[in-house]
């Protein structure tokens, strides 16, 4: 296996090329990026000793979590990653062992650059799609296609032997997985939470003792919520936990106040000497400063060495004592927004927004909406993602802007006004909530009797690591052209594939504000 480190895996990668030193921009070592391609490794091995085999229960479940551990800012642990290495390889042996030589990662950094590039877009695509797959099965409900597919993906990417005819088509079903994931998450949520309804949240963080929860999954905020319910703790969101306040069975709990801070990538400057304990959830996670390396909390599959884990058990008694002890702010706070918004709003998911169709249609049809735009995905601190920013400040006042995910933190605090009644910013939710926006643009489509791709509609995206890989292949599975991406192009599309994706589905790279409002609005 090589000693080298190699990953291009995230948008912010060393040189647009790929990080090779000491440690990647996100903050992960050499040696944490070896654990990674190890364990990588060893799925592959396992998928091939899987065959055509339908997986067990816990093969299934560990090759979820695995690929998991591998996304962007998950686990900056060694031990951890180590010890689901162990795992896979103890699996691997209850097959019969490896039936052929190892693979090694280095195999795929140095294949031809198409079949790489293919090849990683499956590879990054499932971490992208276990991220959602782990929250399905959290809440009782795994994924039975993506269980299939992990495998049969897998073995693909270790193949020698395949080709861009092979694989091409498992790029797409790379992308239709995702889809039924994301199904599955969205009903899930429903069911378990209720329908998101539109909220109203403060920016305000309230005096007295109080717990930040950081990550995506709400099912770990309604534990923690019903543990310190009567403690006299309030509890805020942060990042992409924020679109927990437009569920009704967690805006019930009194003490979830409201929202901390904005998004990922300015956590270590708003989480220097905060007053209280933070809970890590799932990814987002920066490494951590010693200025508020105490009061971190992880659980799940997050890690990072030195900090207080939280077992299968959930017991957040750790947090919550944390939380008391440190006894928050003497005053309230206000933590305003990037353009200086005391309140946003969230809770726009599909069935808010399509009770509101007809309007919506009404006012397509006789130009009150000239056209709808989704501003969304992951933000990120590399330079040129004010450009979503500017774009949102430059639309027309008679456009509509849907938004999801952490990328929303650019513009979501700002009041643009309504139209019809509705406010010009509608946040659809989390990133997985990406199913919203799709099933919103083809109940449009249908109502409106025309393709998805003749609606006036325009993706604007933002990108930063592999869930938005497994979206966007999710989107071009759908057929779904002329799709805007920003803020700089994934290194590991090679120049062919992008021709390809160029060609036939009429991707393109985010320029101006302007320029790109002057052309879709033309």
């Amino acid at each position: 296996m090589t000693t080298n480190m190699f990953c291009f895996q995230c948008e912010q990668t060393a040189r647009g090329t790929g990080c090779t030193g000491r440690a990647g921009v996100c903050g992960k070592a050499d040696h944490t990026a070896l654990e990674q391609d190890r364990l990588t490794a060893a799925m592959i091995d396992l998928a091939r000793a899987i065959g055509e085999d339908t997986p067990t229960e816990k093969e299934a479940s560990l090759l979820t979590r695995g690929l998991f551990t591998c996304l962007t800012n998950v686990n900056f642990d060694d031990a951890a990653i180590q010890k689901t290495y162990e795992e896979v390889t103890d699996a691997l042996r209850a097959r019969g062992g490896i039936q052929s030589e190892p693979f090694e990662m280095e195999r795929l950094w140095t294949a031809e650059e198409d079949i790489r590039s293919l090849k990683s877009l499956i590879l990054l695509g499932l971490r992208g799609i276990s991220a959602y797959a782990y929250h399905t099965e959290a809440l009782g409900c795994p994924s039975e296609k993506a269980r299939a597919f992990f495998p049969k993906a897998l073995r693909a990417v270790g193949d020698a032997s395949a080709t861009m005819d092979d694989l091409l088509p498992l790029v797409m079903e790379t992308g239709q997985t995702n889809l039924d994931v994301m199904e599955l998450l969205d009903r899930a949520h429903n069911e378990t939470f209720g329908a998101p309804e539109p909220a109203v949240v403060s920016l305000t963080i309230e005096k007295g003792p109080f717990i930040v929860v950081s990550g995506h999954d709400l099912h770990d905020l309604k534990l923690l919520l019903e543990q310190t319910t009567g403690k006299g703790i309030n509890v805020y969101t942060h990042g992409e936990m924020l679109p927990a306040h437009g569920y009704p069975g967690l805006r019930k709990y009194p003490h979830l106040k409201g929202n901390f801070g904005t998004a990922w990538q300015n956590q270590q400057k708003e989480f220097a000497n905060i007053p209280a304990p933070i809970l890590f959830t799932t990814n987002c996670l920066m490494p951590v400063k010693d200025s508020y390396a105490d009061r971190v909390y992880t659980t799940g599959v997050v890690g990072f060495p030195g900090l207080v884990h939280i077992g299968e058990d959930r017991d957040f008694t750790p947090v919550i004592e944390k939380a008391l002890e440190l006894g928050g702010y003497t005053g309230d706070r206000v933590m305003t927004g990037i353009n200086g918004g005391t309140t946003v709003m969230t809770g726009f998911a599909h069935k808010t927004v399509l009770a509101a169709a007809d309007r919506v249609i009404s006012a397509v049809k006789n130009g009150d909406i000239r056209h709808i735009f989704l501003v969304g995905g992951c933000d990120g601190a590399k330079p040129g993602r004010n450009y979503y920013t500017e774009f949102v400040k430059q639309s027309p006042g008679n456009t509509l802007i849907l938004t999801l995910a952490c990328g929303k933190y650019r513009f979501n605090d700002l009041d643009l006004g309504t139209i019809g009644g509705l406010p010009r910013i509608m946040d659809m939710g989390q990133c997985n909530d990406a199913y919203s926006a799709i099933k919103v643009a083809l109940a449009l489509a249908e109502a409106l009797e025309c393709g998805v791709n003749d609606l006036p509609l325009t993706l604007v995206l933002s990108w930063y690591e592999q869930k938005a890989v497994a979206i966007l292949l999710t989107l071009l599975s759908l057929g779904i052209k002329n799709i805007l991406i920003g803020p700089s192009l994934p290194a590991f599309v090679s120049p062919n594939i992008l021709d390809f994706l160029v060609k036939n589905y009429g991707l393109s790279p985010v320029t101006t504000p302007d320029a790109n409002l002057a052309r879709i609005l033309a």
